[in-house]
């Protein structure tokens, strides 16, 4: 099963899930506890912390909650953060880490490097969270639109478009959909 967030990121292959962390639990929750599918693969965008170009495609089985107060040393967290799917149908480039909230503080943001961590999308972390449970494998493949700086939004919104059809292309090119 293809899936993606929804609202602006939609695609006509994938059913659309919600946007963030929550939206996304609740959903594909309800989806798996219902018509549970074989493999969830989820496409759609993300914002680099620098080491990944615009329009680059990205594929991960790995992702992470951590937000930009723990860069900082202002918080902690008991929950297990980072979470990787066993598939052997997605390349493990990199972690993509899940926060409901988009960076857009470059200076900080980018530390997340240091960690292994290069793009975030929002609803990533929620997908495996909840396909870890219902033990179904899992990956992701992501277009970058915009860098994780003060210009993440007008970017994003300017490179939408672009990002949507490569993405889609590389999809077909890679036999995914037709």
């Amino acid at each position: 099963m293809i899936i993606c967030a929804g609202r602006n990121e939609t695609f006509k292959f994938a059913e659309p899930m919600g946007v963030g962390l929550i939206e996304m639990s609740i959903n594909l929750t309800r989806k798996c506890l219902f018509d549970k599918p074989d493999f969830i693969l989820f496409v759609g965008s993300a914002g680099s912390y620098g080491e990944h170009n615009i329009f680059d495609i990205i594929e991960s089985k790995r992702a992470a909650n951590i937000e930009l107060s723990f860069l900082q040393n202002n918080s902690y967290t008991p929950l297990d953060n980072v979470l990787e799917s066993e598939n052997k149908f997605v390349r493990n480039d990199t972690i993509v880490n899940s926060s409901n909230y988009i960076s857009s503080n470059f200076s900080l943001s980018k530390k997340f490097n240091a960690y292994g961590i290069g793009v975030e999308n929002m609803e990533f972390f929620a997908v495996l969270q909840v396909a870890k449970e219902f033990e179904i494998p899992v990956g992701g493949i992501f277009v970058v639109t915009n860098y994780t700086n003060e210009t993440a939004h007008e970017d994003f919104l300017k490179n939408h478009k672009e990002a949507m059809s490569k993405l889609t292309n590389s999809l077909i090119e890679k036999n995914i959909i037709k």
